[in-house]
């Protein structure tokens, strides 16, 4: 089955499926399925980590699925500790072997680790990388704007990408304003808030209007922002209706009435510049 899907355009010139699958928190032996299910669904955007611990299951389920290599957009990210130019370079050859790879689409630095202060030196190496052809693209996560500002500074080489906690009850608009300004692709993690929104009245009235679940209404709303949205799910039904965001639009009224629900203190997950290496993260 094929679902329709619509592309953001990165500065480099290259682009990327807007809605993919992100497998955070989905065990080795079962991601597999979840991804072969996925990509027969129509997703063709797989986002996994080296943190996840399920490369080696992500890689299979992409061979089993039978689709193309390079018509599947393929991302994965590099822990914390591992940042500096040899253990960042280690790191990537590890995922890209794990994976059954022999080239990404699109590395991130999964975290800045400020604390560490060695994260220039990882971008310096996955900029390496990707004059080597061994990636495609190349950006970050979890990022606030006086980190993306050193990479420029120390590099001249701003990311693609920053994959960041984002949803209407934690909208990070000025950071999505520095996005836009940098030509920054801006990529949702935790899109539907972790269960937070289900009780939202805005979001159940919109819902209502639109005959959709809350669920597509915040894709939608994500998608009509211009960000790459990673969603999860391991139910072939909650996938595929996940994936039906793109045959309906939110009026203004509706993208106003969501601006409403934004609290700045909202984050659920850890904040950038504390945190290291412990284990309650995406």
């Amino acid at each position: 089955m094929t679902t329709n899907n619509s592309t953001v355009n990165f500065h480099d010139g290259r682009s990327a499926p807007q809605l993919g699958l992100g497998v955070w928190q989905i065990e080795n032996a079962q991601v597999t399925g979840v991804v072969r299910t996925a990509l027969e669904l129509g997703y063709r955007s797989i986002d996994t980590a080296a943190f996840y611990d399920n490369e080696t299951g992500v890689g299979l389920g992409i061979r089993e699925s039978g689709i193309p290599r390079d018509e599947i957009f393929l991302t994965t990210k590099l822990w914390n500790d591992q940042h500096g130019h040899a253990l960042s370079r280690a790191a990537f050859e590890t995922s890209l072997e794990k994976l059954g790879v022999d080239y990404l689409d699109l590395y991130l630095i999964h975290w800045p680790v400020p604390k560490t202060d060695l994260y220039v030196e990882a971008w310096e190496t996955l900029i390496q990388l990707r004059d080597e052809g061994l990636i495609k693209s190349i950006g970050v996560s979890n990022f606030k704007i006086n980190h993306l500002q050193k990479l420029l500074d120390k590099t001249g080489v701003m990311p693609v990408v920053n994959q960041i906690e984002l949803n209407p009850s934690f909208q990070q608009n000025a950071l999505r304003l520095f996005h836009t300004e940098q030509e920054i692709i801006t990529a949702a993690w935790s899109p539907l808030g972790q269960g937070c929104l289900w009780d939202s009245p805005v979001l159940a009235a919109i819902a209502h209007k639109h005959q959709r679940t809350i669920a597509q209404i915040v894709l939608r709303w994500h998608v009509q922002l211009g960000n790459m949205v990673l969603t999860k799910s391991v139910s072939p039904a909650r996938l595929q209706e996940n994936m039906l965001v793109f045959d309906f639009k939110l009026d203004d009224d509706d993208m106003a009435a969501i601006a409403t629900m934004d609290n700045p203190d909202g984050r659920q997950g850890p904040d950038p510049e504390l945190f290291r290496l412990h284990k309650d993260a995406v």
